[in-house]
């Protein structure tokens, strides 16, 4: 069972890198909203074809430009952390769980 616990915790690991680098980019396209950058810098065009389908996803769904501030980076930032906290805390503790050999217990 310390094999799947310790496949579990990669796979844990690897989630929650990335999610803290999506997170990092969605934090850098806002700061780069502020400033307008040159649309054709490549990093700009990288970052910006990163976020912008999930940014647009939220904008499209929920109305949350109030006074030409938008919102949207902020929702995914906390969907972003409330999957952190949540899911990938769940499974670090079921990989602990297996690696210690105990019983999944429902």
């Amino acid at each position: 069972m310390f094999v799947l616990g310790n496949l579990i915790f990669a796979i844990t690991e690897i989630l929650n890198f990335a999610l803290t680098f999506y997170m990092w980019v969605v934090i850098i396209s806002a700061v780069l909203s502020w400033v307008s950058p040159d649309p054709y810098n490549p990093i700009v065009r990288f970052i910006h074809a990163l976020t912008e389908p999930v940014l647009s996803w939220f904008r499209r769904r929920l109305p949350l430009i109030h006074g030409g501030v938008d919102l949207s980076p902020l929702v995914v930032i906390a969907v972003i952390l409330f999957i952190k906290y949540f899911f990938v805390g769940s499974m670090y503790d079921l990989a602990r769980r297996w690696k210690q050999g105990q019983a999944l217990a429902i």
